[in-house]
């Protein structure tokens, strides 16, 4: 996703000043790219999740997957184009804290339904272990 574009995660902000920093914190090593902060808070970690389901990046979905809870693979479906990301509510989840919940409505539709649209309602868990947020797992909203 070029760094200019408008972040998934409707912030507001360009892809590169929003989720693309962390992305690419996930990625020491990739060609060109410096290691970037991670997210601050729970919610900035699950707006930088949803904007690398958008982009199809799996890489940092897995990266920033607790351990205890990680699969070992992660296939996205390649159908689902992600369009609005509705943020509910959160309980904690700060710089300082150790635990963190973020509540939210995703909307999707189908590539090649263009008619076939859904939902991701989900609570989702997240922990902050040596400064860096982690998502544990969620629930159905």
């Amino acid at each position: 996703m070029p760094d200019d574009a408008r972040c998934p995660c409707q912030s507001g902000d360009a892809y590169g000043s929003c989720c693309g920093r962390y992305h690419a914190g996930a990625r020491p090593g990739a060609e060109g790219t410096a290691p970037g902060p991670h997210a601050p808070t729970a919610e900035a970690l699950m707006r930088s999740r949803y904007s690398a389901f958008a982009d199809g990046d799996s890489r940092y979905l897995l990266a920033t997957w607790h351990p205890s809870t990680r699969p070992e693979v992660l296939d996205l479906d390649d159908d689902l184009e992600w369009r609005r990301l509705d943020v509910l509510r959160t309980e904690a989840g700060g710089p300082f804290d150790a635990t963190g919940v973020v509540e939210f409505v995703a909307h999707h539709r189908s590539r090649t339904d263009r008619a076939e649209r859904g939902r991701l309602h989900e609570v989702s868990r997240f922990v902050r272990e040596g400064g860096r947020w982690s998502y544990v797992d969620g629930a159905a909203g």
